[in-house]
This record gives structure tokens, C-alpha cells and sequence, in this order.
């Protein structure tokens, strides 16, 4: 089996070496298992780089062009040295934004003050989505949708903040500023963010997380209510029969379902994902208890997964293995059950930092462990970049060396398009003794390549960028020539064509 559960055909062909040298030739034409390549494991390795408040990146406020993006190629390269395939890059933390708009102002946790271009002038969304697709990696934009700003932060507001432009739809609630979504206006302007987004950048993904309705502030002991009862009554004088909080799980259901069939009218390929808080509800399974994002921050992220309105959900579940009253496998087995569409299910998930785990690089290996095993589920997020960067616990040594030895694809998503790539071109020949390897698609767009080489008996796999179209093997010490290559288009999609498989003999000196 090539390549999940595509059936590959095998394509041989006499190659003939190039200015005298000794013949290549293929091989009979079998199909013996011998002449297979392996299947390429499937399994989506995201991670998330928080700007907020300079978690991951950039370091600190307000550096310069050039140190901001080293800062943000190292977490790149560190991405793909750990065979990670999907980095989630925070865009828009507080109706800021990270990259060139015309709609919001500069973030200040970019350059130290509110609309505030980096200097000297760069756009880092589009810097990093070329670079994350130099790499073969995906990049996802993640979005706040309602979180409007900290009210203790003390750098001046611009003009064409939300909070100074649209304060109709702004609600002070504990330390926050933020979109009530129960406007119709909220809605409204935050999808055009997105899809301003959407439209303008070669993003792979639109990534939301965790917050809805705020989570719920005190004053003293007594939980705070957001300040939502005028538009409240308003929709009961209307006629509206919903209680509050269903009402309020409507209006956050509406915007879900907008963001989503909005991205795929304009790009279907790109993804829409969720990462809720990990327990839909306590009881659900029946040992968990904890907090109730349902009825406290208004997201019924079961529904979305239900009705279809994610290509991919996340949910964070920050609990070591043998937390029973938060077990990670006895919740990643509920929301596997809940997974009716077979969408893509991941484990959002710590790599570093669980209470009373002695080991966290071993429990990090067994979720992810766990996940493998697990129905319906196709991979993990993880937060965040900074202990993967510093290595914290030994938790990047262990993802690099043992859990991820091997490249991945990320999963397919037939449900947006099931068509596959046709076979790819592929010729190969020797020049000035190296063997050159040349590819090129035999129609349509190629968003990667797998190549996958036999050498010594042992086949190797290299997830490339669809950009590349050739490689060059210098045989020396360290270096044999392959007796085999195969090569496969992978498409947006995920989709993956039918192998073009060379078997290589003949091999003379040169």
C-alpha cells in the first residue's frame, strides 16, 4: 500500500546514462513488495507560536525587521528539523494584527506601540507563510475573533482600533475589552478580517482556539455576567424563545458556520480549525469533571464538530495521562466518539509543564503514543514553540530522535475534494558523475512532493515543497547511489497521486 490507502501503479523505464557513462536500467517490470516503497505515515504535527504578550515570538516588542525574522525562521527550522508539517502562527491576538492591513493596526506586541509598522517595512504574515512553504510546512492563521484588548495595557489606542472605531460592539468585562457576539456588527466585522486574510495571503488554514464568550471574571466571589442584557431583552421583544445561554450559544453557532462556508467559497482547500477548551462539558465521559466550557464560555464545540462546520478540531487537552478526573486518553476517546463526520480529530496538547509528571519528555512520547492508537484521530497540536526551542525536559530531543523519527503528510480532507494528482514526471540521468533527478507535474498544481529513495535495501522518505523540481546525488564514502526512487504529487488537498517508480540497475563507476 503507497501512500495511505492510495493503490500506486508502477511506471518503469529504461534510463540510459548521460556523456558515455556505464547504463542505467530498470528492472522487469514486478511488482514484488521488494520494489514498493513504504506507506508515508499520515498524521497532522502542528504547533502553536503565540504573540500574545510575546509567549513565542517576538521575543520581546518592538526589535527590528531583521531580528524578528531570525527569531521567527529559528522556530521554522526548528519545525521542520522535529518533522513537524503544520505551524499555527497567532496573526490577531486582541483586533490587532500581525501582517499589513487596512482594517486593523499594527499589533504592539510586534513593535511596542499600537500601529506601529515593523521597521524597516516588511509584512511577517507574508514573510512567514513563504518561508513555512519553503520548508514543506502548512501555515495557519490563528485569530481571536472577539478579544478587543488587555485594559491594563498602557500604550495609546489608534484611531482605526475597533475600540475607538466600532464602540458599539465593545463590552468592558473584568481586565478585557471585548466584541460582543451577540452584534450582528461583531460578526460582520470579524469575518472580514478573516477573509481579508483569506483572500490576500497563501495561508493553508484559518485557526481559532478557545475563547468565545470570555471565561468568567470575579468580583470578589461573585462570578461577573457579561453585559449582554440590552440586546438581551431586545431579542426577547422580538419574539426570541431561547434562554440566555442558548441564545448565546447561537450567536457564537452563526458566526462559526459563517467563518467556515465564507472560506470555502473563496479557497476550499484552506482548512478551518478549532481548538476548544478540552472538556465539552463535565460528565461527558462520565468520570470527568471540571469546567463547563459549554454553559461558561458559550462554544458548543461538539455541535460544530457534528454539523460539519470544521475541517479539523483541537481540543486542548492539558492533562497528563493518569489524571483520571481529566484523563487525556479517556477524553480523546470521547471526542473520537463524537467524531460522526470523521473530520480531522487532533489532540491539542502540552509538551512540557503537567503536574506531578516526573518525566515530561516521557509523557509527552505517550500521548502522542496514544493518539496513534486512537480511532479517529489523526495527530496533535502542541504548545508551544518556546520549550521545543530551549529543548525544556529534553521534550524536543525526544520528539526529533523517537516520536517523530519519520516525515509525515498531513491527512487528506476528502470531504472538500477527493480528486488525486496524476502521476508525476520524473527523469533522471548522470551528469558529470552525479545521478540528477528532474520532476515536474503531469497536470495541475503540486503543493508537495514525496520522494522516497532505495538505498542498500533501505528506503528513506523526504517530504519536499511543491517548488522544488530536482535533486542531485554525488555518490562518495558517505553517499551510494540509490537503487530505486519513487516519487508521488501531493496536492492542497492532501490528496496524493499514483507512484512513479524507477528501480535503478547497472549502476557502473564513474
Amino acid at each position: 500500500m503507497l501512500l495511505e490507502s492510495k493503490k500506486s501503479g508502477l511506471l518503469f523505464a529504461w534510463l540510459h546514462s548521460l556523456a558515455g557513462c556505464a547504463a542505467l536500467a530498470a528492472s522487469p517490470a514486478q511488482t514484488g513488495a521488494d520494489e514498493s516503497p513504504p506507506s508515508v505515515q499520515r498524521e497532522f504535527r502542528g504547533l502553536w507560536v503565540a504573540t500574545v504578550e510575546n509567549i513565542d515570538w517576538p521575543s520581546q516588542r518592538g526589535l527590528d525587521s531583521a531580528r524578528q525574522k531570525q527569531e521567527l525562521l529559528a522556530i521554522l527550522d526548528r519545525a521542520a528539523a522535529l518533522r513537524l508539517n503544520v505551524v499555527v502562527l497567532q496573526v490577531r491576538d486582541s483586533c490587532d494584527a500581525f501582517y499589513e492591513s487596512k482594517i486593523e493596526p499594527w499589533s504592539e506586541y510586534l513593535t511596542g506601540r499600537m500601529g506601529q509598522a515593523p521597521s524597516p517595512p516588511y509584512d511577517p504574515l507574508e514573510f512567514a507563510v513563504a518561508e513555512a512553504h519553503r520548508r514543506g510546512l502548512e501555515l495557519h492563521a490563528w485569530f481571536n475573533p472577539y478579544r478587543a484588548r488587555l485594559r491594563d495595557l498602557k500604550t495609546p489606542v489608534t484611531t482605526n482600533h475597533v475600540t475607538v472605531k466600532h464602540p458599539e460592539l465593545v463590552r468592558s468585562y473584568g481586565k478585557y475589552l471585548w466584541l460582543d457576539p451577540a452584534e450582528q456588527g461583531t460578526r460582520d466585522y470579524s469575518l472580514s478580517v478573516v477573509m481579508d486574510v483569506v483572500r490576500r495571503y497563501d495561508i493553508d488554514g484559518v485557526h481559532f482556539d478557545d475563547y468565545f464568550y470570555p471565561y468568567p471574571e470575579k468580583a470578589g466571589d461573585q462570578e461577573i455576567s457579561f453585559p449582554d442584557d440590552v440586546l438581551w431583552r431586545r431579542y426577547q421583544e422580538k419574539g426570541g424563545k431561547m434562554a440566555q445561554a442558548d441564545w448565546r450559544r447561537d450567536n457564537v453557532d452563526r458566526f462559526v458556520q459563517s467563518v467556515y462556508e465564507a472560506i470555502k467559497k473563496e479557497k476550499p482547500w484552506v482548512k478551518f480549525g478549532i481548538s476548544p477548551f478540552g472538556i465539552w462539558r463535565p460528565s461527558h465521559p462520565p468520570q470527568i469533571s471540571g469546567f463547563d466550557s459549554y454553559d461558561k464560555l458559550y462554544g458548543d464545540s461538539r455541535k460544530w464538530l457534528a454539523e460539519g462546520w470544521l475541517d479539523y478540531c483541537a481540543p486542548q487537552l492539558y492533562w497528563p495521562v493518569d489524571q483520571k478526573a481529566q484523563s487525556f486518553p479517556i477524553l480523546l476517546q470521547w471526542w473520537a466518539s463524537q467524531n460522526t463526520r470523521h473530520r480531522t480529530l487532533l489532540a491539542g496538547m502540552k509538551v512540557n509543564g503537567w503536574k506531578n509528571v516526573p518525566d515530561d519528555a516521557r509523557e509527552e512520547a505517550r500521548e502522542i503514543e496514544l493518539t496513534r492508537r486512537q480511532t479517529d484521530a489523526s495527530g496533535e497540536i502542541l504548545w508551544h514553540a518556546k520549550p521545543l526551542l530551549r529543548n525544556t525536559d529534553d521534550v524536543a530531543d525526544i520528539l526529533q530522535n523517537q516520536v517523530y523519527a519519520e516525515p509525515a503528510l498531513v491527512p487528506a480532507s476528502p470531504w472538500l475534494n477527493a480528486d488525486a494528482p496524476g502521476k508525476p514526471l520524473l527523469q533522471a540521468g548522470f551528469e558529470g558523475g552525479e545521478l540528477k533527478l528532474t520532476w515536474k507535474s503531469s497536470g495541475g498544481a503540486v503543493w508537495q512532493w514525496v520522494l522516497q529513495k532505495k538505498t542498500g535495501g533501505h528506503w528513506t522518505t523526504e517530504i519536499l515543497a511543491g517548488a522544488k523540481t530536482g535533486e542531485t546525488i554525488k555518490p562518495g564514502p558517505a553517499t551510494a547511489l540509490p537503487e530505486a526512487v519513487a516519487l508521488f504529487a501531493v496536492n492542497r488537498f492532501g490528496n496524493a497521486s499514483g507512484g512513479t517508480i524507477y528501480l535503478l540497475t547497472g549502476v557502473g563507476t564513474h
